[in-house]
């Protein structure tokens, strides 16, 4: 072998341990790079579970309740006087002489009735009187007639005391006869249906020939008496509201209200209070209160719908929280409270009055407080937790104002010092 042989040879053999150096260089960089890279994953990995173990929550603070205290209910619209009218008489109904809708006076005939059969009673009644009275009168004068011969041998006293006694039956069954012949003459009053107030007629269910009978108004197929015309007096109306019981302190006789109606949607009447039932009802805890209404241009009708809007004054000095920042437990009503260290403290409090959506906080609670919104069943007292803002326009609370948060995260998605979500994730 020459020795320009040799020399290629020690040159191939030279590069060739000088890749296979390099490429045990690069395999071994790779493989701590991998190691390396791996090991910052798993880190990230852990610290994005720890912080996703933390619970995310809302602040709010407690307000100060409203100074004045608005409560909108349905209310049911009634005639200051409504009577339906029966008819008293069994007969026909001759003629009617107001529809529905007429206005009428205190006695206005409403129809007349055919009675063939009460009016040959009432002519049976006064021929019985006149024969009653002359049967008086004939014992009067027979019993004179004896009276005059008492103390003669012609008759005895005891035929004299019959005579007497006779006399006196004979006025009772006259006394008789007249009150048979006023009732009957009462009955005939009552072929007349008329109204009882001034007011509207707002019903006629009786029509000419209808047979109509004193059990209490027109006989219907099934046997169930109607009237025969219901008449309302609507100068003023009653209006009845139910109130809830978390709201009974507002009823006094200085009680107002506006009223509107579907029917006049840009008119508010304004009602005062009539009278309360001061009792509640057991099913719905509530207590019907009434209310009146001036109705002179006749613009409410009986048995309507209407809305009562209630305003009454409120007490800005007491803290007032949404319900859904109270906690049920075994423990009572409780409150989630968070410490300087973004630390859960359930706190006991006292809730008084139901305003709707909030509830007013007599005790165990400050305006400083800084409270959960929303709290889930799960925050345990001691915990750990990230605060968040409210979104705008979804779980911001109404009413109360959003709590500050100092030295802590206010961002769903924390972010560090460089302002990169990517930071932040790697956070």
């Amino acid at each position: 072998m020459s020795g320009v042989e040799q020399v290629s040879r020690r040159g191939a053999s030279g590069r060739g341990r000088l890749l296979a150096g390099a490429g045990a260089v690069i395999g071994l960089v790779v493989v701590v790079g991998g190691i390396i890279q791996r090991q910052a994953h798993f880190s990230t990995l852990r610290q994005q579970t720890a912080d996703a173990a933390i619970p995310r929550v809302q602040l709010i603070a407690p307000s100060h309740g409203p100074s004045t205290r608005t409560l909108d209910l349905p209310g049911n619209i009634a005639a200051w006087y409504q009577a339906p009218i029966y008819a008293q008489v069994s007969g026909y109904v001759h003629m009617w002489y107001k529809d529905i809708g007429a206005r009428v006076k205190t006695g206005d005939v409403l129809a007349t009735i055919d009675t063939p059969g009460l009016d040959a009673q009432y002519a049976a009644s006064k021929a019985n009187f006149d024969v009653a009275m002359a049967r008086y009168k004939l014992a009067q004068i027979t019993a004179h007639r004896w009276k005059a011969l008492q103390g003669t041998q012609a008759v005895s006293q005891q035929e004299v005391d019959v005579q007497a006694a006779n006399a006196e039956a004979e006025q009772a069954q006259v006394e008789a006869a007249r009150h048979d012949v006023s009732r009957y003459a009462a009955l005939i009053g009552f072929k007349q249906i008329v109204a009882p107030f001034d007011g509207v007629v707002t019903s006629r269910l009786a029509d000419v020939g209808d047979y109509v009978n004193a059990g209490g108004g027109d006989v219907s197929s099934h046997g169930t008496a109607t009237e025969l015309f219901s008449v309302a007096d609507v100068h003023r109306m009653r209006i009845f509201v139910a109130i809830p019981q978390d709201y009974a302190d507002i009823i006094s006789p200085k009680l107002t209200a506006d009223v509107t109606v579907p029917q006049h949607p840009d008119r508010v009447f304004k009602a005062s209070f009539l009278a309360t039932a001061s009792a509640f009802n057991a099913s719905t805890r509530t207590v019907t209160t009434e209310l009146t209404v001036d109705n002179s241009k006749g613009e409410l009708w009986p048995d309507s719908y209407a809305t009562v809007h209630f305003r009454a004054p409120g007490d800005p000095g007491m803290l007032i929280l949404p319900e859904g920042a109270l906690i049920f437990r075994a423990q009572g009503m409780q409150v989630a409270l968070v410490d300087d260290n973004n630390r859960i403290r359930l706190h006991n409090v006292t809730v008084g009055t139901n305003l709707g959506t909030m509830v007013q906080i007599l005790g165990g609670l400050k305006p400083t407080d800084r409270v959960v919104n929303n709290p889930s069943a799960g925050l345990l007292d001691g915990q750990e937790v990230r605060i968040v803002d409210s979104t705008p326009g979804y779980n911001a609370p109404s009413g109360a104002a959003p709590a500050v948060a100092h030295d802590a995260d206010t961002r769903a998605m924390p972010i560090d010092n460089a302002g990169t979500e990517e930071a932040g994730a790697r956070q």
